[in-house]
């Protein structure tokens, strides 16, 4: 070879008719093994060169076609867990209520020291991560969790308070009304009141978030479809018992416990005994109403040493899973359920880190047991999971002073916590009330935040601010432990972040980034149901359709004023007092 020549370049440099027919001749020379010709090192080399080249194309093809083999059969798997077009299927949709992306960092790091575990261990939630979700309303950049939900009920946008109503407060019809009308059973399962924002805007319309009491009476049937869920698991019970009763937080004197049973045929349960008593959904008799709660359910870490009184999120969501399942054996057609990690907001906005992550926990566990109920189910299924926004501007580090930031936080300051901050708050105003003061208090004070956040170096400046403004506890207890384990937050309120979307198999529609209306859309695509056809029936009968209520014969309430509107923004304000 030339000492310039290229290192593939041709052997065969003739351009003659009589070059190229020695070159042929030479070739079959070679292939025949007929050693008549004398052998040419050049030759040599340019067919092991040849040889080499064919052999590697060779292998590279069957490489190729083997990956496509495999492609395609990883496909067909996916495909296969796709429902079919008119057949039976399961959809459960699952609510993660004010948590963002920092939340699954913050408790994945917490869990990993918690439980001595590689930096490689995730969350069942990072498992099925999918996409993002925008979550702007028609009236803010910020929503709230009625009009989050009602872009996932309704699959269309609204203003903040509008519990499935659009901004010309007309009802939009839900995906859970459709799917029942179709012959789906249906549920919700929450950790707040059952008439709160998430659960309210899949079986009830009404202007304002704050109409619970009308919100009570349309879930359990008084609504124009009727009956439209089949199982309710949660709190909020007050807001059904006439207020002639203790623990009642209703307008009027009307029993609603009572008037699902009499007049709609539910079966209710409201204690952790009759709960037991179903047999993790066994036993259950649909339709069922269970409320274990006055209000909220304690937050996981201070419910975890409550477990005789309330049952927790992953217990609900196993008996309802398996309540629905029997339901719906011999029936064409599955169900849709919808569940919600409801206090993972309320501690964003309360700023408890501790709190936190607990909640997060607490539904991470529920979705694995939905994933577990969906690989064993012999019924197509599919589960989907969002937030309906971030609470709390929430960031895994915080500069606690002038200096330069330390590129840390401290997990370890988290699982030192063994109540969350609405429960020391409680603790310490009824400490107070009973007439405590002075020395005696200051010692109380020291001694609750020893045991119940962990910290033994309180400053005296952050002692006093609890004797003086016992109010306002819950916010410097949770600051308290916040500053400590370096976990930044930029209000008491919700943020207009992008949050996570996870799903299993058969959800790839809702992969990359979507306006939150697209979940709505898909839940009802999926299902394969009409919401519009519900949305035109709700409108005709609207106009026939009434129900005494505090405000007259409307049955979605008055239309709210800008007083109302902004009393709804600041909703949360009675849990957590002033945020001033």
């Amino acid at each position: 070879m030339a000492p310039n020549e290229p290192l593939f370049a041709s052997e065969r440099r003739g351009s003659s008719i009589h070059s190229e027919e020695e070159a042929a001749d030479e070739d079959t020379a070679l292939l025949e093994t007929q050693g008549k010709i004398p052998p040419n090192p050049r030759h040599h080399y340019g067919f092991w060169r040849e040889l080499g080249l064919f052999t590697w194309a060779l292998l590279a093809t069957a490489a190729v076609i083997v990956l496509a083999v495999l492609s395609q059969h990883q496909t067909s798997q996916q495909d296969s867990k796709k429902p079919k077009a008119g057949g039976k299927r399961n959809l459960i949709f699952m609510v993660s209520d004010g948590m963002g992306p920092a939340s699954l960092s913050m408790t994945r790091s917490f869990r990993q020291l918690q439980g001595g575990l590689p930096i490689d261990d995730i969350l069942v939630l990072d498992q099925h991560f999918i996409g993002s979700s925008r979550t702007r309303s028609t009236s803010s950049l910020v929503t709230d969790s009625a009009a989050g939900a009602t872009a996932f009920s309704c699959g269309m946008k609204s203003y903040n308070g509008a519990i499935s109503m659009l901004p010309d407060h007309s009802p939009c019809g839900t995906v859970l009304e459709a799917a029942k009308k179709a012959g789906y059973m249906t549920g919700l399962v929450v950790t707040t009141d059952i008439t709160d924002a998430t659960p309210a805007c899949f079986a009830s319309h009404v202007k304002i978030r704050t109409e619970e009491d009308l919100i009570a009476q349309q879930e359990v049937g008084e609504h124009p479809l009727g009956r439209v869920v089949d199982l309710m698991l949660g709190g909020g019970r007050c807001h059904f018992l006439s207020n002639t009763t203790d623990g009642s937080c209703r307008g009027d004197d009307r029993d609603i416990t009572r008037l699902a049973q009499e007049s709609y045929g539910w079966t209710y349960i409201d204690n952790r005994k009759d709960f037991d008593a179903l047999e993790s959904g066994k036993a259950a008799k649909l339709p069922l109403l269970g409320l274990f709660a006055s209000s909220d359910f304690p937050f996981e870490i201070d419910r975890r040493n409550m477990d005789d009184i309330y049952p927790s999120l992953d217990e609900m969501t196993r008996t309802a899973l398996t309540a629905l399942e029997a339901a719906t054996k011999h029936s064409d057609k599955g169900f849709f359920l919808m569940i919600e990690g409801s206090r993972i907001d309320h501690a964003g906005h309360g700023n408890d880190p501790a709190a936190q992550v607990h909640e997060v926990l607490a539904y991470n566990r529920a979705m694995g047991s939905v994933v577990e109920f969906l690989d064993k189910s012999n019924v197509e299924g599919a589960f989907v999971a969002t937030s309906d926004h971030e609470t709390g501007g929430l960031s895994v580090a915080k500069q606690i002073n002038p200096q330069y930031p330390h590129y840390k936080w401290f997990p370890e300051v988290l699982a030192n916590a063994t109540h969350s901050s609405e429960h020391l708050a409680h603790q310490l105003n009824s400490y107070i009330n009973q007439g405590s003061r002075g020395e005696d208090l200051k010692l109380y004070i020291t001694g609750l935040v020893q045991k119940g956040l962990g910290i033994r170096d309180a400053t005296d400046e952050e002692i006093q601010s609890l004797i003086d403004q016992p109010l306002l506890s819950v916010y410097t207890f949770a600051n308290m432990i916040s500053r400590r384990a370096q976990i930044g937050w930029s209000t008491h309120g919700h943020s207009a972040v992008d949050v996570n979307i996870y799903g299993s198999a058969g959800t790839d529609a809702l992969r990359g980034n979507h306006e939150n209306t697209d979940i709505g859309k898909f839940l009802r695509e999926y299902l394969d149901v009409d919401v519009q056809a519900i949305t035109d029936e709700l409108s005709a009968k609207s106009k026939t359709f009434g129900v005494s209520t505090i405000h007259g014969f409307d049955w979605t309430g008055r239309v709210p004023t800008e007083e109302d509107l902004q009393l709804a923004e600041t909703y949360h304000e009675h849990r957590y007092g002033e945020t001033s």
